[in-house]
């Protein structure tokens, strides 16, 4: 069994929002030593206000990571540093015994060395820890329209459930091309009976699908669209190729979503046709000692209170594979 070092960490978690520092608290708590890279590119960062987060709604993301920060890093155990991970290497067979422990008997599902890069003046690491949670969220790839990034967070919003209820009764769209937008747009009919689903030209509706959203009174509208249009006031329109402006108040957009692991690729991790993360329920990945939580995993983005809520649970399955407690595996 190895010696602990400083650079020697129960477990490092990769990406500091919701998921990662709600397990990161959770682990400390536990008397964890742990290490939170935070990359500091959070997915929600075009987002001024978040809601439906229990006792937090209409703050701010940007302020419920700082909130987040302060409270873990208020635990001895806890350290957080500003880098981008390179690499994730094993080190050690699945099941062999890591680190000593002053505190209780710490077994293991591995040995990892993690690399990272420094950002904003902080130093490069390269540290080995018994496991890793990837929380590392998702890159956003939204339908190529000159204005859409400028109104994305401020008029345009991805999750329907953290933003639909600002636009009930409302005229507005949703702009998407993958083939779940026809099922994207049923629940947002809920909040608003004047919704138009823009394809923009893409194959992403059935007919069948067509015909129910029409039933349902949704105008799905299969033209290209040549940009969206508004101001300070937010979104105003729509505007098709060939001219016609379709008026609506705001919406949504459905961005093709990819994770962030090119530094995790020598580990083969399983993921499903999204390529998104398949954990067991309780948060272990294909790879014995990897673990993930929050919106990198299937079936893809949540709120900010269910990838917290994620983080947790996986931070407790981490907590009880380290000391060797039996739990189910099970998908």
């Amino acid at each position: 069994m190895l010696e602990r070092t400083p650079d020697d960490y129960d477990v490092v978690v990769i990406g500091a929002g919701p998921a990662g520092l709600s397990a990161a608290l959770n682990l400390v708590r536990a008397r964890r030593r742990v290490l939170v890279l935070d990359g500091n590119r959070p997915r929600h960062s075009a987002t001024l206000i978040s809601h439906g987060f229990l006792t937090r709604d209409n703050t701010p993301p940007h302020e419920l990571r700082r909130l987040g920060r302060e409270e873990y890093l208020s635990y001895p155990e806890a350290e957080h540093q500003l880098a981008r991970v390179t690499s994730i290497r094993a080190l050690a067979e699945p099941g062999e015994p890591v680190f000593s422990s002053e505190t209780h008997t710490t077994g293991s599902t591995g040995l990892f060395e993690v690399t990272a890069a420094g950002i904003n003046g902080a130093p490069d690491r390269t540290v080995r820890t018994a496991t890793v949670l990837l929380a590392t969220g998702l890159r956003e790839e939204l339908p190529a329209l000159p204005s859409i990034r400028s109104f994305y967070g401020m008029g345009l919003f991805s999750c329907v459930a953290c933003d639909g209820y600002e636009y009930s009764d409302r005229p507005i769209a949703l702009i998407g091309e993958t083939s779940d937008v026809a099922w994207r747009a049923l629940l947002i009919a809920q909040w608003s009976d004047n919704l138009t689903v823009f394809t923009n030209g893409a194959d992403a509706i059935t007919p069948g699908q067509e015909e129910m959203l029409v039933e349902r009174g949704v105008r799905v509208e299969r033209r290209p669209i040549a940009d969206v249009e508004g101001g300070r006031e937010g979104v105003t329109g729509v505007r098709l190729e060939d001219g016609e402006v379709v008026p609506v108040s705001g919406g949504f957009v459905r961005p093709r979503w990819h994770a962030q692991l090119e530094f995790a690729a020598s580990l083969g991790l399983d993921s499903d046709a999204w390529g998104l993360l398949l954990v067991d329920r309780a948060g272990r990945t294909s790879h014995a000692g990897i673990y993930a939580a929050g919106d990198i995993t299937s079936p893809g983005p949540q709120q900010l209170i269910v990838a917290a809520g994620s983080g947790a649970r996986v931070a407790a399955t981490i907590n009880r594979d380290l000391i060797g407690i039996p739990t189910a595996h099970g998908r």
